[in-house]
């Protein structure tokens, strides 16, 4: 009788652990005033002290969503929306993606239209290519919604 206790008891832990360490979160808002469908030109933003690797995946979905997007620093002279991110790195044995977040902005007064986030931490971790498009694609989903 005692085994089987232990056996329990041993496999309610390893429920209650492994449950504690697969986190998968995606969320999307989109302001009411904001119209997605009428942006054409979009610069997206470096983060500051990031080597441009998550830049260049934004800037490759939106590209093939069929947006026309700039990488430069200095924006071009008609630009619809500025879109900026924050990417969280995490360590598992190898490095990971563990939180991405996208904002959408106006480019005269900086005032976020949408942002999309994605978490999922080590047990459900997504590729770069993927955190993005699932983040820029929950965006244009919710987008969607509000027609």
């Amino acid at each position: 009788m005692k085994k089987h206790i232990r056996l329990l008891l041993a496999a309610v832990a390893i429920s209650v652990l492994a449950s504690g360490c697969a986190i998968n979160r995606a969320t999307a808002t989109v302001d009411p005033s904001a119209n997605l469908d009428k942006l054409r030109v979009v610069q997206v933003r470096k983060t500051e002290g990031e080597d441009g690797t998550i830049q260049k995946l934004v800037a490759g979905n939106l590209r093939k969503r069929g947006y026309e997007v700039s990488e430069d620093a200095k924006a071009p002279e008609k630009v619809d929306a500025v879109v900026t991110y924050v990417d969280k790195w995490m360590w598992d044995i190898t490095m990971y993606l563990i939180e991405l977040t996208v904002i959408v902005r106006d480019p005269k007064s900086d005032f976020p239209l949408a942002s999309g986030n994605s978490f999922h931490t080590s047990l459900t971790r997504l590729s770069p290519p993927e955190m993005v498009d699932e983040v820029v694609g929950n965006i244009f989903k919710e987008s969607e919604k509000q027609k």
